[in-house]
């Protein structure tokens, strides 16, 4: 397959990339700074503003979908607005490319805990998550928010659970719906380059077309 891939020197992105290309597809990635990717088969880069939806557009144009891992980073001073801003562009652009289908990977905040109560609003949440991070977890599911209302792209919305970290690939992970995945009694997680696998998976063989789904690792 021919993708676009918009945050591809982050932490998920760049493990998205790393999957993509291990499947032997063409991979476009959107960025601001080309040299902070090197050559690799199957990869290209192009100059492109996710703030600008004509940008976007003309660089994702062509491909067959979009995996979108945009942040526009935790110390952004403006990070509420700007990742709203940069998720609401980026939905704009693909929709005029023409090319339907977007994977926006979001946070675990917008997840139920329990009937009609999110992780983001349980008590302690801000407890245990950076001040920094607060604006882009609340963001991020206002951003899903938005998403569901789009009925011109067959997108996707992948929460990652709780836990998101760095691993090794198992290849190997089990899928949940709205809730918060647990192991035991604990809230479950996954390797960032899992969480890859999950995410290529959903591009091959979509499964969850206009929906949320999240992931965790079997244990």
């Amino acid at each position: 397959m021919k993708i676009a891939l918009i945050g591809a020197t982050g932490f998920v992105g760049t493990a998205v990339l790393a999957e993509l290309l291990q499947r032997h597809h063409e991979v476009t990635a959107l960025v601001r700074d080309p040299a902070k990717l090197g050559a690799r088969p199957g990869l290209s880069t192009v100059v492109a503003d996710a703030y600008n939806a004509e940008s976007v557009a003309a660089a994702v144009r062509g491909h067959d979908a979009v995996v979108s891992a945009f942040n526009p980073g935790w110390n952004d001073t403006a990070l509420y607005d700007n990742f709203l801003r940069g998720s609401a562009t980026i939905g704009r652009g693909v929709e005029a490319s023409g090319v339907k289908r977007l994977l926006v990977v979001g946070g675990a905040g917008s997840l139920f805990v329990a009937p009609g109560v999110q992780l983001v609003d349980t008590p302690n949440f801000a407890d245990h998550i950076p001040a920094n991070v607060i604006p882009g977890v609340h963001a991020a599911r206002d951003a899903l928010t938005a998403l569901r209302g789009n009925t011109a792209l067959d997108w996707t919305f992948l929460s990652p659970p709780a836990l998101l970290a760095a691993g090794e690939r198992s290849g190997v992970y089990r899928v949940g719906g709205e809730n918060l995945l647990l192991a035991g009694d604990r809230p479950a997680g996954i390797s960032v380059a899992d969480l890859a696998v999950a995410i290529a998976d959903e591009i091959e063989q979509p499964r969850h077309l206009r929906a949320r789904f999240t992931v965790a690792s079997l244990t």
